[in-house]
């Protein structure tokens, strides 16, 4: 199972000081997370997309072209793309620059987006968000298949047997369909054979087992079960040396971006004793001591039987040297016991 970390790079006030880090620094802190990853030996960076003021990346293939530039083993995704609101040729040629930047390590995980600005800033209708985002899929995968494309869609001009360029240094690039619980998306995904990235971020991780369910039987109903694909899961995780020093450093930054989003989304607002049920070794927060996300991993994984996790570090914002902490023992705690229980090779990590 691939082990990794996906961030937003939020640029939230801190909930005790009250202070902002400003843009400048928090992509200089990201690119130094992620470089951490790479030598801690991590499978998976993975950088989100959005265009608000509490996050510091919009264009996540910019900051991936420069982790390229500074990393040699890990693999380098978006987490998501926004592709309703994007163009898929763009998308594409950015995404290969990268994997010849990092010599065949560029993924892309396509979605919807959680948020919406992207929408009216690029010149798109909300009412097309279902229509948009199937369409754009339906070209990226195209344009991925080969180097001159015919192409018609609704919402972008047509392409007449035009060729794409740069291609990848891989002969395909990974793209992957992240989902955020619609049967829908899930069966999709099955029937564009693209791999699933399946995002836990509240109740309980074996509620999410009957759609991982439908994506595997929706591939065998469609005559492709010989190899079913990948399946990934994504949660929000903390790690520190203990698991109170975990949750205690992890809760205050956890509860101010749950409760903000929660009055956009008409949710309640997180209190410490919502947080502390979902520490409980079934619950969805995988924040702890090392041990302890051990445990949850497993768990997870005896649910799912997926091939990849990847840690959402961090939510809200986090001191750049706790994130540090978190990354290495990440990387040197929990990531080779998970390998050694599940019987995969831990690769060599750097002495840099």
């Amino acid at each position: 199972m691939d082990l990794g970390i996906y961030t937003f790079a939020e640029m939230t006030p801190d909930p005790g000081s009250g202070t902002i880090v400003t843009a400048h620094q928090r992509i200089k802190d990201l690119i130094e997370e992620i470089k951490l990853a790479d030598e801690v030996g991590l499978d998976v960076f993975a950088v989100g997309e959005h265009h608000r003021p509490d996050y510091a990346v919009s264009s996540p293939a910019t900051i991936l072209a420069a982790a390229a530039m500074v990393t040699k083993n890990i693999r380098l995704s978006s987490a998501v793309t926004v592709l309703s609101s994007d163009d898929p040729v763009r998308v594409f040629q950015d995404f290969s620059t990268i994997d010849l930047l990092a010599d065949g390590r560029a993924e892309i995980m396509a979605g919807r987006g959680s948020f919406i600005e992207s929408f009216p800033l690029f010149g798109y209708d909300l009412l097309d968000y279902d229509e948009l985002f199937e369409e754009k899929l339906d070209l990226l995968t195209k344009l991925n298949e080969g180097e001159l494309i015919r192409w018609k869609g609704k919402h972008r001009a047509s392409i007449d047997n035009r060729g794409v360029y740069p291609r990848p240094f891989q002969e395909k690039l990974p793209i992957w369909v992240a989902v955020g619980g619609t049967p829908e998306s899930v069966v999709r995904a099955a029937r564009l054979r693209l791999p699933m990235a399946l995002a836990i971020i509240g109740g309980t991780p074996d509620r999410f087992v009957p759609l991982v369910e439908l994506f595997r039987t929706s591939q065998i109903e469609d005559g492709n079960s010989e190899e079913l694909l990948p399946v990934g899961i994504n949660s929000h995780a903390f790690i520190a040396d203990t698991s109170q020093a975990a949750a205690d450093e992890f809760y205050p930054s956890y509860a101010d971006v749950m409760t903000k989003l929660g009055r956009e989304r008409g949710w309640q607002p997180m209190n410490r004793h919502q947080f502390d049920m979902m520490l409980s070794p079934k619950g969805a927060l995988l924040v702890g001591s090392p041990q302890q996300v051990i445990d949850k991993i497993l768990y997870e994984h005896d649910l799912f039987g997926h091939d990849r996790f990847l840690a959402q570090m961090s939510v809200g914002t986090m001191s750049h040297k706790k994130m540090m902490r978190s990354i290495e023992l990440f990387g040197m705690k929990v990531a080779p016991e998970i390998r050694k229980s599940l019987g995969v090779k831990t690769p060599k990590v750097s002495n840099n």
